[in-house]
């Protein structure tokens, strides 16, 4: 008996070692995921919302070449590429036991962003702005967590029934990251930026400086999202990083409270902190300058050559403000904000 009931310990012990290491598969793998999807892109943009979800299933492809299929929902969501966009970004909930034993198991709830378009280098744009969310992984703990796909995906409005196929990324929900953090999500909630933690909201900034971007307000919680870690302690969250310098799509445009006039220029919008901490976390970025390029390097066989060059050009021109005192004095101390 003694030996039956080790056995069937080992056994569940096993099992739970399993399961956990599924749960870490989705987002801890590099590797891009393939998936098939196939749903009509009129019902997903006219005939969902919050509530209605499209009856789909997501088709992805394990480690060993094998293949799966997940029933699932989807609605759309966003706001600019939604009303912009061929494929608007997407919002998939997994149905009720699909997302366990697998590599889905503890992502119930995902997003999907798609390419804007269906030329031929709507893919650039995708892996541009897949490298921001790896980016800011390096200069901050408080982060979405990020993982590519491939997609073969059949639009039911197409009549002739072929299968396009394009790369797009998932993203962690928002109550995940909370989960990860012991924290929440404020939600239609109003946060003045000098509410927020000095540290994380420096970091925040100077990486949006960073990736040349503009479009995002924490009072708003216009493109972030603000984490609660306690009641004293509240903490920016960022995502949607297309309308900027680093990525720069053609539909991107400069929003008309800002006074640049294209989004490849560089404008610090972060409020005035303590000099000392904002000096600090320049120092900070520049200790990970061959990181951050580094991550270019990975990515640089799914884009063109010269888009490789751009986005490293674009960075180095960003090193330049943080080595040089004066250009950080201009750019960056003198440039800050007092107020919304």
């Amino acid at each position: 008996m003694k030996k039956f009931l080790s056995l069937i310990s080992c056994f569940i012990f096993i099992s739970l070692v399993a399961v956990a290491q599924q749960e870490e598969l989705l987002f801890d793998s590099d590797e891009i995921l393939e998936v098939s999807m196939k749903f009509s892109v009129k019902k997903l943009r006219n005939e969902t919302n919050d509530s209605t979800l499209l009856d789909s299933y997501l088709i992805y492809k394990n480690t060993d070449g094998s293949q799966d299929t997940l029933d699932v929902g989807l609605r759309v969501r966003g706001n600019f590429r939604r009303e912009n966009c061929f494929y608007p970004p997407v919002r998939m909930r997994l149905k009720k036991r699909e997302g366990k034993g697998n590599i889905f198991d503890g992502s119930r709830n995902l997003k999907i962003v798609f390419p804007c378009a269906t030329n031929n280098n709507a893919d650039s744009f995708i892996v541009k702005e897949y490298l921001c969310y790896q980016l800011y992984e390096e200069v901050s703990q408080y982060t979405f967590k990020t993982r590519m796909i491939r997609v073969n995906f059949q639009n039911e409005d197409d009549k002739k029934g072929r299968t396009e196929q394009f790369l797009g990324f998932l993203i962690e929900d928002d109550d995940k990251v909370a989960e990860r953090f012991d924290a929440e999500v404020l939600e239609n909630k109003k946060v003045a930026g000098t509410f927020l933690e000095d540290t994380a909201a420096v970091r925040h900034d100077l990486f949006q400086y960073m990736i040349g971007n503009t479009d995002w307000s924490s009072l708003y919680q216009h493109n972030m999202k603000i984490l609660k870690l306690d009641s004293k302690t509240a903490i920016p969250l960022a995502y949607d990083f297309d309308m900027t310098g680093m990525v720069k799509p053609p539909y991107a445009q400069v929003s008309s409270l800002v006074d640049i006039d294209d989004v490849s220029q560089r404008l610090y919008r972060g409020f005035c902190r303590d000099e000392a901490l904002m000096k600090t976390i320049r120092d900070e970025f520049l200790s990970k300058e061959q990181l951050l390029f580094d991550h270019i390097q990975q990515l640089a066989h799914l884009v063109p050559d010269q888009e490789v060059k751009n986005m490293t050009t674009y960075l180095k021109e960003f090193f330049v403000v943080l080595k040089d005192d004066r250009l950080f004095e201009i750019n960056i101390l003198s440039a800050c904000r007092t107020s919304e």
